[in-house]
């Protein structure tokens, strides 16, 4: 195994040196059992995103919104959802993509005036995200649908959601860990999570 040799743990001596070894020494030891913990593992058959174990209730959003309606006319995901620079998030409608359909479609319906009143006042909707990328975790869409994961993989049948719930266990380490190894992707720690600085570890 090659270490980078930039990474030098602190001089012995105070407590605080001492506990900033004990830290190194326990980040690298991370690094070393990754591979161990990935060969018990199995293989493609675990490539899938399980389903969450515990209920995850689908979130209050401020407007009722159907994925399964608005899919029989707008299939492909990326046509509401766009991947901007640097490729981190798919980001939620503009409300003017909204705009296009509804200034002429329900529009006596109360949430679709709703929706109007946010046009009109230029504010976005604000929709509640219901996957968030947990502190520490370097992750990227875009790298994914680059290398051909679909939208299903991962968040499951949302063609067929009326309301967007975190169904799958998408946030679960091992998840992530199991499916890279199905498909022979990097699955050491520094994958997806950066080598901590001092400040990180609480060290001036």
């Amino acid at each position: 195994m090659t270490m980078n040799t930039s990474i030098r743990p602190p001089a012995t001596g105070t407590a605080a040196s001492r506990r900033k070894i004990a830290l190194y020494t326990l980040l690298l030891a991370c690094l070393v059992a990754t591979p161990v913990v990935a060969q018990q593992i199995p293989g493609p058959t675990a490539a899938l995103v399980p389903e969450n174990i515990a209920p995850h209730p689908a979130p209050e959003q401020p407007l009722p919104f159907s994925h399964q309606t608005h899919t029989a006319v707008m299939p492909v995901c990326q046509a509401c959802h766009v991947n901007p620079d640097p490729g981190i998030q798919m980001t939620f409608p503009d409300t003017a993509i909204c705009m296009t359909c509804h200034s002429v479609i329900a529009r006596d319906r109360p949430a679709i005036e709703t929706l109007h009143a946010y046009a009109a006042s230029g504010q976005p909707i604000p929709w509640v995200r219901v996957y968030a990328i947990a502190n520490g975790v370097t992750w990227s869409h875009r790298v994914h649908l680059d290398v051909g994961t679909e939208c299903e993989t991962c968040h499951g049948d949302i063609r067929q959601a009326e309301s967007v719930a975190e169904t799958r266990a998408v946030r679960a380490m091992a998840t992530c860990i199991s499916c890279h190894e199905a498909h022979a992707a990097p699955a050491d720690c520094v994958s997806c999570h950066a080598w901590p600085t001092d400040q990180d570890l609480g060290f001036d």
